[in-house]
């Protein structure tokens, strides 16, 4: 899924405030295997700092939370109890669950968190650059589907209907933690700021005597020279998901760190995703299910999703393609 991709950076906050009432901080703390980066505007160092703190403590808690790496996690308690009853989560587990089953049913599984068990034989198939056995790759499978994830709003649950399962949240958990942190900066009376985990980022109002913040959306291959696509955005979400930088080669075939969960394949054809919508949580699940569905499957989605847009790049046989939604150039201004 999509994790650790830095192909949306921020290129400029516009030209130095002329109001001499706010001043630019900006922090920086590892969190969720990747780097999260504040940039926001305050009156003073004090209420800058002490800010960002409580911004990154909340981006902790949900680390706490939503992480498969950490043994001790929420994510993993439950998943330790697979096969098992329904299990009493937390609220921001269950929001986060809850999001991305309604993308999975609306992508037919393409967006997809019980991928878990498939997405770790990848990252052993990248250490090694050998492809997973075809026999873990097929009993990995068959805990894939995410029909076999129970929900239940009322109870606050879920249950996880085969032993083994094992759910991977890194295509939707970042977006979730920036949309969080801008909302505790929000009630610290910080209303400008910029919050980014690597290729996801979540900003609220612009820089000072600006109309938005710009970001650049990298090229497909982050070693050529060519520009970047500018886009200006305020109280928005970016996303970007591809194999610019998480891929393996192995016998000449390239394969992505993004998984089919139809194939349980890491995807092959040279691609990126940029999706724009107006929370982090949807921008970043969007980016991930688009790589999975191809360009023309995925603009049919974001058309059909509102406030969302997109932005894909495809190097295919017939060169290097792009595509765009509708209303990119209404939501993302070059």
């Amino acid at each position: 899924m999509n994790a650790f991709l830095p192909a949306l950076v921020l290129v400029a906050t516009g030209s130095p405030s002329l109001d001499p009432v706010l001043a630019r901080f900006e922090f920086r703390e590892p969190h969720m295997g990747t780097e999260f980066r504040i940039v926001l505007y305050a009156t003073d160092e004090a209420s800058a700092s002490a800010s960002s703190r409580a911004a990154f403590a909340r981006i902790a808690e949900l680390d706490a939370k939503l992480s498969d790496y950490r043994d001790d996690s929420e994510l993993r308690r439950l998943c330790a109890r697979a096969g098992g009853p329904p299990v009493e989560i937390s609220e921001d587990l269950f929001f986060v669950l809850a999001r991305g089953q309604e993308l999975a049913k609306r992508t037919d599984g393409a967006f997809d968190m019980t991928v878990g068990p498939v997405v770790r034989l990848w990252r052993w198939a990248r250490r090694t650059r050998q492809l997973p056995d075809a026999d873990r790759l097929g009993a990995s499978m068959e805990l894939v589907g995410y029909e076999l994830m129970r929900l239940d709003e009322r109870a606050r649950t879920a249950e996880l209907l085969r032993p083994g399962m094992q759910l991977d949240l890194g295509g939707i958990a970042k977006g979730y933690a920036g949309d969080e942190a801008i909302a505790v900066l929000a009630k610290r009376g910080i209303t400008r700021a910029l919050v980014a985990g690597s290729g996801d980022i979540v900003v609220s109002g612009p820089p000072p005597n600006q109309a938005g913040w710009k970001i650049g959306i990298g090229p497909l291959d982050p070693s050529s020279d060519e520009a970047k696509r500018l886009v200006m955005l305020r109280d928005a979400a970016v996303s970007t998901s591809g194999d610019a930088e998480q891929f393996v080669e192995i016998d000449g075939k390239r394969y992505s760190h993004i998984i089919d969960p139809k194939t349980g394949i890491g995807l092959s054809e040279r691609s990126s995703a940029t999706v724009i919508a107006r929370r982090g949580i949807a921008a970043d699940s969007l980016a991930t299910a688009a790589s999975v569905l191809g360009p023309r499957r995925a603009i049919e989605l974001i058309d059909a999703t509102e406030g969302a847009a997109a932005y894909i790049v495809r190097a295919g046989d017939r060169g290097v393609e792009e595509f765009k939604s509708s209303n990119f150039p209404t939501l993302a201004r070059p």
